[in-house]
Parts: C-alpha cells; sequence; structure tokens
C-alpha cells in the first residue's frame, strides 16, 4: 500500500503560465525571450514589466476573476498584458484589432471587461464608443517606438509613466485546471462572435499535446506574425516557448520579404501559419535559394490548405505540418505527423495524443463508417468548457457524453486520419446533390496565374443553389469561366464546376486568414461582373 505524503495530499497542479516567465527570469535572465523591432526583451526584463503592471492592475481595481481586455496588433504588450492578467488572477480578453466600433461594444458588453490596454492606432475607434462599454481604465501604450502615441488625454492614463512608477509585484495566484485564463472570441464568419472560455488546463493541454507530437525544443525559436489575438497565433507554439524558455521573433504584421529575412537572420526553428501566407511566401523571389536547415516545425492551419502548396514547399526540402481545430480545441485537435505529410498528403492528421476525435452523422450523431463524410467531435482536456455567458450557445455545441461539435465535415480514412471537407454550414446544395466549397477551391489552387479563391453558393431559380467562384489572379491575368471550369473538371465532377466567375483585387479574409465567407456573399448577393 501506497501512502501519500500529507505535504503532498490534495494539492493541485498550478497551471499558470505567469510562474514560468518568473522563474526563466531567475534562472535565465539575459536570454531573450522577445524579439521585437520596436525593441528586444530579455526574460529579466519581461518578467520585470509583467509584475509592474500586475501592480497597476491591482491599484485600479482589478483582481480574482475581472476580465482584462487588450486592443492592438502583435507587440511586447500584448504579451505583458497578457501575463499580468494571469498574475494578478483576472481573465483575458484579446480583442481582434479589425472590429469596428459597434462590435467593439458587443464584445466589451459581453466578456464585462473593465479595464483596457490599447495602441494608439486603435484609441480613435474605442472613444467613439468608450461610454456604451463597462470599461472605466484606460491604458495607452505610449513607448513603443512600432505604434506611437500622441498626447495622452481624457480618461487615458500612459502606461509607461504607470509601470516605471509601480514596484514590482511577484506573487501570482495558483490556478487549477478549471480556472478560466482568457476569453476569446470566435471570427463570427457564421454569425455573432461567442466568448469562448479557456481555462488554464486548455492552454497546458494542449502544450502537452505540441510536446508529444511536433518536434518543439527547449530554447526553440519561433516566429510568431499570425495574429496573437486568435488561439493559433498565440497557443499554437508562441505561448509554448515563452513557457519554455525559447525565444519568439514577434511581428505586427505580416510582410513575405520580411519572413523570409527573419527565417535566415534568426535561425527559426518553427512557425505556424496559415496556407495564405505560406502562398505569398513561396511567391517571395529567391525564396528557395537558400536552404534553412534550422526550421524543423512548420505548422500550417485555420484553413484549408491546397496539396499543392505542401507538395511545392516539400520539393525544395521545407515539410509542412497540417493540423486542425478551433479556439475551441486551444488549437490543436489533429496533426499530421511530418513523415506522413507526403503518403497523406491533403490530410490534417491524427488526434493529439490527448484528445479523442469521431466523424458522426449530423442529426443522429451515429458514428460514421471509414471514407464517409460527417461532422467532427472533439473531446479531451484541451477542449473549452464552453462559452462566456452563454448557456444555450454551450448546450448547443456539446452533446451528454462531452463531445464537442465543431461544426466543420470530414472524414477518416483507413488508417485513421482526417481529411477535412468543408464547414457544415457552407455547403452548397444545388439540384439535391451536396457540394463543398472548400473542395473546389482546392481544385483550382494550382490554377496557373491564380492568387487567391473563394468558393461561395448563390440562389438560382432552376437549381436551388449554384456554385460561384471568386478568384484574384497576378498582373495581367485576365481568367475567365471557360478556365476555371476546364482546370476543376480535372479533377471533379461536372455538376460541382463553377457556373459563375467573379474577378476580384482581394478576396476577403479576416485576421485569421481564414475566408470572408459573410463578406464575399454580400459581395455576391450585390451582383457585379460575373460570368455566367
Amino acid at each position: 500500500m501506497i501512502t501519500a505524503h500529507p505535504a503532498n495530499s490534495g494539492a493541485a497542479t498550478d497551471t499558470n503560465p505567469t510562474h514560468a516567465i518568473r522563474t526563466n527570469a531567475r534562472y535565465q535572465p539575459e536570454v531573450t525571450a522577445v524579439h521585437y523591432a520596436g525593441g528586444d526583451l530579455t526574460y529579466a526584463a519581461l518578467n520585470d514589466r509583467v509584475a509592474r503592471l500586475t501592480t497597476v492592475l491591482a491599484e485600479h481595481g482589478i483582481g480574482d476573476g475581472d476580465r482584462v481586455a487588450y486592443l492592438g496588433l502583435n507587440s511586447p504588450a500584448f504579451l505583458i498584458t497578457m501575463f499580468a492578467a494571469m498574475r494578478r488572477g483576472a481573465i483575458y480578453v484579446p480583442l481582434n484589432f479589425r472590429l469596428a466600433g459597434p462590435e467593439l461594444v458587443a464584445v466589451l458588453e459581453r466578456s464585462g471587461a473593465t479595464i483596457i490596454v490599447c495602441e494608439e492606432g486603435h484609441r480613435e475607434i474605442l472613444d467613439g464608443v468608450a461610454d456604451r462599454t463597462p470599461l472605466k481604465g484606460f491604458l495607452l501604450v505610449d513607448d513603443d517606438p512600432e505604434t506611437p502615441a500622441a498626447r495622452v488625454a481624457g480618461p487615458w492614463r500612459a502606461w509607461s509613466a504607470l509601470l516605471d512608477a509601480a514596484k514590482p509585484a511577484d506573487a501570482a495566484p495558483a490556478r487549477g485546471f478549471d480556472d478560466p485564463a482568457m476569453i476569446m472570441f470566435t471570427s463570427g464568419t457564421t454569425g455573432q462572435p461567442k466568448g469562448v472560455i479557456l481555462t488554464y488546463g486548455n492552454l497546458w493541454w494542449n502544450g502537452i499535446n505540441v510536446d508529444a507530437r511536433l518536434d518543439t525544443r527547449r530554447g526553440d525559436i519561433t516566429h510568431a506574425v499570425a495574429p496573437l489575438f486568435h488561439i493559433g497565433g498565440l497557443n499554437a507554439l508562441a505561448l509554448r516557448t515563452l513557457v519554455r524558455g525559447g525565444t519568439v521573433v514577434l511581428r505586427r504584421g505580416f510582410d513575405p520579404a520580411g519572413l523570409l529575412r527573419d527565417l535566415l537572420e534568426f535561425g527559426v526553428n518553427s512557425l505556424f501559419a496559415v496556407p495564405a501566407m505560406l502562398a505569398a511566401l513561396a511567391r517571395v523571389p529567391g525564396v528557395f535559394d537558400r536552404p534553412l536547415p534550422a526550421l524543423r516545425t512548420v505548422v500550417v492551419a485555420a484553413a484549408p490548405v491546397p496539396p499543392s502548396l505542401i507538395e511545392l514547399y516539400a520539393e525544395h526540402g521545407v515539410t509542412l505540418q497540417q493540423a486542425w481545430g478551433l479556439t475551441e480545441t486551444a488549437p490543436f485537435a489533429t496533426h499530421l505527423p511530418v513523415e506522413r505529410t507526403v503518403d497523406k498528403l491533403g490530410s490534417a492528421g491524427i488526434p493529439m495524443a490527448h484528445t479523442e476525435v469521431r466523424v458522426i452523422e449530423p442529426g443522429t450523431g451515429a458514428v460514421v463508417p471509414e471514407g464517409v463524410s460527417g461532422e467532427i467531435v472533439v473531446r479531451g482536456p484541451n477542449v473549452t468548457p464552453g462559452y462566456w455567458n452563454n448557456p444555450a450557445a454551450t448546450a448547443a455545441a456539446f452533446d451528454d457524453e462531452g463531445w464537442f461539435h465543431s461544426g466543420d465535415i470530414g472524414y477518416l480514412d483507413a488508417d485513421g486520419y482526417l481529411f477535412i471537407v468543408d464547414r457544415l454550414k457552407d455547403m452548397i446544395i444545388s439540384g439535391g446533390e451536396n457540394i463543398y466549397p472548400a473542395e473546389v477551391e482546392r481544385a483550382l489552387a494550382d490554377l496557373p496565374g491564380l492568387v487567391d479563391v473563394a468558393v461561395v453558393g448563390a440562389e438560382d431559380p432552376r437549381w436551388g443553389e449554384t456554385v460561384v467562384a471568386v478568384v484574384s489572379a497576378g498582373e495581367d491575368t485576365a481568367l475567365t469561366l471557360e478556365l476555371v471550369r476546364d482546370h476543376a473538371a480535372a479533377t471533379l465532377a461536372r455538376y460541382k464546376l463553377p457556373t459563375r466567375l467573379e474577378q476580384v483585387a482581394t478576396v476577403p479574409r479576416n485576421a485569421s486568414g481564414k475566408l470572408d465567407k459573410r463578406a464575399i456573399r454580400a459581395m455576391i448577393a450585390e451582383g457585379g461582373s460575373g460570368q455566367a
């Protein structure tokens, strides 16, 4: 019989990431935590800023469970605010920097955030709606050369002066697996954004899953250019890298040539990107002229990945590892092992080490046979407990056995590898046939001259819906409906081929790199120069 030591009996695991920052600052103070154009931060400097902001939050009345919002692009201030909120025991609410005023009001009201840290570039829009939000404290980032601030006035307080005057707070409350760490709002591509509760356990277990499946190591250099307010940008690799004492090369926005320079200059080991980023990188002149031996782990997710893109990089010695997940799964539910990238081309992989995945028949919930498409459901400790103050949405997303219904359509092959087909709500029904836009998009991805493509359904008096392709092309490239149909016909049945074509300068995407299907449908509904 084994008897537990009294000191350990009932002890809870502390999963608060801010403790790792403090530990790294003690044992490797001069190691660079963040490379940033506006100035680098060592772990000692990062921890000091976090500790001082923790005191500032306390002085503003922020305590356990209160919500702290952040509005701005990728920057050290984003990370400092997150870790300070965690050190104070508050809940972090990173906001989409592309939201319009009314959308900000809705998100802030739903979160109940009472204090916000904001960059200068977003102050004006927030000023216009602040009186309709629960906000009481306004901190303006005024010491970042990348986002210089004008005169601090009105309700705003200069964050630099507050931090300089604050005494560092070292203590942080222990957090358990079930304690909420942050609220991340969904992109709202299928309706109003919902506040996804991510617990410390959700963040922790995703990190354990990453360690188990991906070739990431202590001391890695990770590139972070995907927006941090999205779970992929933050928790795929960046947060785990900081917890393990590595270095994050942090960029405010995506620049293909800049990304190539960073990969070469810093010897980046790991990278999270969306397909559109990697497609743009592939068009940079000379991108494949020099090898990238340090780059071991390139995870691509958040949108369907064209097999042609994976093949292109593989030909030049860079293996793209497709993954699948959502904000609600923190973010990874599946990952394609690097050694299977070629023979399982196009697959989103196998379940993460501590995550279960099934494919079921929508409506009945019955598990479908291999090779048959259905809704993907997920269960595991990385899955959100639900939506903030939204019991109806939570109840709709989970079944009685705790399976989260993703709304994504996919199938498992004979070896148990997942293939994503499309979003359930994006499916087109034409003449009684189910057509998945993502399948058509993949068929067109390698069309010569094509830069980007989206496929949506439009009303049709004869067939109910018809297939519309919205494309952008390179300079001096004029695509025609005939060219598009002929290219797609090599791999698709004729009933799936586009019957209408719209060529635009840029295909709308949201900040996470996903196609903005609502905006695209609105564009189609307004008419245009489509070719029928």
